[in-house]
């Protein structure tokens, strides 16, 4: 089925979509897929929930300055993926982003698990090239080769982009979460800095920013006092206002495509993860359209 036809199952959309995939610049996708997760499952009910809680934000950001309603985007719903399949799904994904990039539109995609990024940013780098700059926001470097025997997990995500990809290519933010073959394995291969994402962000960001840059944020890179909602909780992290400050320096860049991942909304009875993340969404919108 082409995301073209919209004929998701789903009746809640995202606030202030419209209805034409082809009127619209950026094209919104949820992809329901937590079968890899090594700790709290839950994240196939992210997509609907950050659409879900969306009418709780205002269509105009204070920080953007914009209306929601003057950017053009679609909301093509979620996948409609095979449970438990993780490789015919990570084909279903990339067949999805490879559409999207194919009609040359912004590719912004909600999951589920961090696996769900890797077929996106495959396709993603197979448009740009080497140019290509990827911005990981995390509390965990996602650099295992493999979890439990399983290269691909949401543990490996970052990983599997270096099969495919220049691992120097890839800056991590925020990371405070992994083994030491890890930490060791990014001073090789990877840009890491760990702890904070604004301050390091903004020094860097004369580098990047002329280049494409994809961005694939994971809550968990919030403080759980702020994000609880999420399968691997981590604390010690920053605050929700930090993550907001970061992804306003992205205004005025090359933005080639988003996902926002791991949010679990069963963990969090007060849907404050889902709401940081859905004003996340709304923001980079007003970025890019």
């Amino acid at each position: 089925m082409s995301l073209r036809d919209g004929n998701s199952t789903l009746s809640t959309k995202f606030m202030a979509s419209c209805d034409s995939y082809d009127d619209s610049s950026i094209v919104m996708v949820g992809v329901p897929m937590d079968f890899t997760c090594s700790f709290r499952p839950g994240t196939r009910f992210g997509p609907q929930k950050i659409r879900e809680v969306s009418i709780g934000i205002e269509e105009y950001s204070i920080y953007m300055d914009r209306e929601l309603t003057e950017c053009s985007f679609f909301d093509a719903g979620d996948l409609d993926i095979p449970f438990g399949n993780v490789d015919k799904s990570l084909e279903l994904i990339g067949n999805a982003a490879e559409e999207i990039l194919n009609d040359n539109k912004f590719p912004l995609f909600i999951g589920g698990e961090h696996l769900i990024s890797v077929p996106v940013i495959k396709k993603v780098y197979e448009k740009y090239g080497s140019d290509l700059i990827v911005v990981q926001f995390d509390a965990h470097a996602d650099l295992r080769e493999g979890y439990l025997g399983c290269p691909n997990s949401h543990a490996s995500a970052v990983r599997r982009l270096v099969d495919f990809m220049p691992g120097k290519n890839i800056y991590q933010f925020g990371i405070r979460s992994g083994t030491k073959d890890e930490f060791e394995y990014a001073k090789k291969h990877t840009n890491m800095y760990t702890i904070d994402v604004f301050e390091p962000l903004s020094r860097i960001m004369d580098t990047i920013k002329d280049k494409p840059i994809y961005i694939t944020l994971d809550i968990d890179v919030v403080d759980p006092a702020y994000a609880n909602g999420t399968g691997t909780p981590e604390p010690g992290g920053i605050s929700s206002r930090e993550l907001l400050d970061s992804i306003h320096l992205f205004k005025g860049t090359n933005l080639v495509g988003f996902d926002i991942v791991e949010v679990s909304p069963h963990y969090d009875q007060s849907d404050r993860t889902a709401l940081l993340a859905a004003k996340i969404i709304r923001d980079i919108i007003m970025t890019v359209g």
